[in-house]
Formats: structure tokens, C-alpha cells, sequence
């Protein structure tokens, strides 16, 4: 049978309990795969029958048989060979995992279709989440998806248009806390524990990282079975990191893959207490009062799961770095004019990570090296067209035109 366990005192819930924190410590739960139903999955194959995406590991995932899933066709998101990007690095073997393929623009719909659909399960009308952005966008559509109320409470003056514009147009009442994401949380937090028809849908529900772990899953089958050398991924609420170790851990356990990947994380430095306890050998961070970066998505000061974040990396030997906001705005630049990939500032994060690695000698340029972009450019278009050159207005006329191009009129 699967399960949740608290990652602190191992305390085990019901996988159909309502349950956010261990009842006995406090700590934050992960679910425990009944690993034999899923030898026989795998040893039948039956999971490759269907095409790439979350769904295609529904054995893998603690949703009942006869559930319907709410889905909109996520996952299967490109691996690209950067051949380009990795000649200017002196890399031989970097590939990027684009996240922002996804439905809604960003990871986050992995866990949210598993998530919804587990609310759904549970018999939940309402559901809710505290979001810099793309976990609102993600959740309002999956929320219109299953028919059921969604409130979404966002900091005050401190999320991308391109974000909030989903949530809204998806339906969700939208509430803006005259504070950051961390008192958000806080909030929705207390919200679902008082009021037990309101389902919590952050990173601290375990349901939506077995729908992430699908990360892991993927990257493993686009690279021929094998895992990466290294796997970067920008750090914010450090969900995704966890969750993606959660998958390569699962599929090496199943035989799958036969070694794991070292786990790197990317922090900006305005919002970094999990690289810099990393970086000190540290097992506990400091929360930032005051988080800042122009990379939204993880201007997060307080992180829900930093334990499993620091767990991932000092597991799987990996390390954790930080990047300045110009390194981070350079990097996005960077990445679509080289390699033709549009992301928003956090996922230029993990790019923006490889380069400063590499410099001080960390990467050896012989790894097989994947970096997940988390987030589509066009989650946060003010911040790109702000750092571009401004288009040039010319008269309707052909001489005007060579001109501004630097052609000789013949």
C-alpha cells in the first residue's frame, strides 16, 4: 500500500487522509510509492504503451484506478541537444529540459494535475494556493478544468502580468497580500487547516511532487535510459528539486537507470537560504526577511521544503550556487539568441548557474550536463522588452529601411 511519511519522524497518513504536517512533529510529508505494484508495471512495460507526458506513470502515481484524471495533455515537454550554447561554454554534452512547453507555461502543471485530480478524489469543491505566479496560473486552469472553485492569494505588486493574467482569466479569485510570498503562505496555510473544505495546493502538498517526479521519469526515457551526469535546476520554494530526485531515486531503485545524477541548485543571491546553507554545510538555512530578485518565480525567502532540498543535493553529491540579476538577465539573452529558447528570468537561472560553475571549475566540461528552463519568456514580457533594444521606427519607404539595415541603396 502507498502512503504519506513524515520525512522528520516517519509517522505514516493514509494516502486518502487530509493531512499537511505531521500530526506528531510538525514536519512535511512525502508519499511512499508501493514500489511492487510498480515492478510489475515495469516489468510488463505496461507504462510505455501510451505517448510521453505525467499521465503516462499513472501506476507510478498515488491517484485510485478508477479515478478520471484532470489533465491537459502535460509532460512530454523537448529535451534539446544545445550544441550551440555548450561550444560557448566548452561543454560537449548540455541539454536543456524546456519546461515552459507545458500547457499553462511551466512546470508547475505537472504536480497540478496530479494535485487537482487528488482533490478531486477527496471530494474537494475549492482549492487553494499562495503563488509568485506560475503556481496560480497552473492551478486556476486545472481548477476550470475540474468545474471546482479556486482562490489564489498573490504578494501586493510583486508577480508578472503574464502570470497574473492566467489565474484571472482562468476564473480564480485573485487576493493580493499587502506582503511577500512567505506571509501568503502563511495565510493559505491557516486557511485549509480552519477550514477543511478548502484544499491546499502548494509545494507542501506531496501529491503535486509525485506529479513533478515525472521530470526525472522523462529526462531518464529521452536520453535512451540513462541518467544525466548532473541535473541544474533553478531553486525557489524547492519543490521541484526534491521532486525531480524523487523520480531519477525511483527509476534507479526499479533498475531503470544505472547511476544518478549529482542534484545542482541555482538561488539569486536576494533570495538564497538554501544555496548558502549548502555552500556552508549547513543542514538548516536562514530564512530572508526580505527576498529580492528581478527572477520572481523564486524570490522566495522562507522555502516550505528546504529540508528535501538539502536532502537531494547532499545525497547525490551535487552542489548549490548563486547568481547575480544581471547574470540571471545576461543568460536569458543569451539563451534565445543562441539557442532560439524564450524563458523567463528564474529559469534563466540554471544557465546562468552552469556558467558561473564552469568558470570557477566545478563542472568538469565532459558531463552530461541538463538544465531545466522552469517557465516560458512570456510569463514575465515587461523584464525581456525592458533589456532589448527598442525597435527602430523608419519612414514607409525602401531607402529608409535599407538604411537602418546598413545596405548600400544600388
Amino acid at each position: 500500500m502507498s502512503y504519506q511519511e513524515c520525512i522528520n519522524c516517519h509517522e505514516k497518513y493514509g494516502i486518502d487522509e487530509i493531512v499537511y504536517f505531521c500530526k506528531k512533529c510538525g514536519d512535511i510529508l512525502e508519499i511512499k510509492i508501493n514500489m511492487e505494484k510498480i515492478v510489475e508495471t515495469v516489468k510488463n512495460k505496461n507504462y510505455m504503451k501510451t505517448t510521453l507526458s505525467v499521465w503516462r506513470y499513472r501506476e507510478f502515481m498515488p491517484i485510485h484506478e478508477t479515478t478520471n484524471v484532470v489533465t491537459l495533455n502535460e509532460g512530454g515537454t523537448g529535451l534539446h541537444r544545445s550544441e550551440r550554447l555548450g561550444e560557448a561554454l566548452g561543454l560537449t554534452d548540455l541539454w536543456i529540459k524546456n519546461e515552459g512547453e507545458n500547457p499553462t507555461g511551466s512546470f508547475k502543471d505537472r504536480g497540478m494535475t496530479v494535485g487537482v485530480t487528488k482533490a478531486v478524489e477527496l471530494g474537494a469543491r475549492h482549492v487553494i494556493c499562495a503563488s509568485t505566479g506560475n503556481t496560480s496560473a497552473s492551478l486556476a486552469a486545472y481548477a476550470a478544468r475540474a468545474g471546482i472553485r479556486c482562490t489564489v492569494l498573490i504578494p501586493s505588486g510583486k508577480i508578472a502580468y503574464g502570470k497574473l493574467s492566467q489565474a484571472m482569466i482562468h476564473g480564480a479569485k485573485v487576493l493580493q497580500v499587502r506582503g511577500n510570498f512567505d506571509e501568503s503562505l502563511e495565510f493559505v496555510l491557516k486557511l485549509a487547516e480552519k477550514h477543511r473544505s478548502i484544499y491546499l495546493l502548494n509545494s507542501i502538498n506531496p501529491f503535486r511532487i509525485e506529479g513533478q517526479k515525472s521530470l526525472g521519469y522523462e529526462i531518464c526515457e529521452q536520453l535512451e535510459h540513462n541518467a544525466p551526469d548532473r541535473l541544474i535546476v533553478p531553486v525557489g520554494n524547492a519543490g521541484n528539486i526534491s521532486a525531480i530526485w524523487k523520480g531519477f531515486s525511483e527509476f534507479y531503485k526499479l533498475g531503470l537507470i544505472t547511476k544518478l545524477p549529482k542534484m545542482t541548485g541555482i538561488q539569486a543571491v536576494g533570495s538564497a537560504p538554501i544555496a548558502k546553507a549548502i555552500k556552508s554545510h549547513s543542514n538548516k538555512i536562514v530564512p530572508v526577511a526580505e527576498p529580492e530578485t528581478v527572477a520572481t518565480a523564486i524570490r522566495i525567502g522562507a522555502p516550505v521544503s528546504w529540508k528535501k532540498a538539502i536532502n537531494a543535493v547532499n545525497e547525490s553529491h551535487g552542489t548549490a550556487e548563486t547568481v547575480t540579476d544581471e547574470e540571471i538577465l545576461d543568460t536569458q539573452k543569451l539563451l534565445a539568441q543562441v539557442e532560439g529558447i524564450f524563458v523567463e528570468p528564474a529559469s534563466a537561472s540554471s544557465i546562468a548557474g552552469l556558467k558561473k560553475l564552469v568558470r570557477n571549475g566545478v563542472i568538469n566540461k565532459n558531463e552530461r550536463i541538463v538544465c531545466v528552463t522552469t517557465g516560458h519568456g512570456l510569463k514575465d514580457p515587461d523584464t525581456a522588452v525592458k533589456m532589448c533594444e527598442k525597435p527602430i521606427e523608419v519612414d514607409a519607404e525602401m531607402s529608409a529601411i535599407e538604411n537602418a539595415l546598413g545596405i548600400k541603396s544600388k
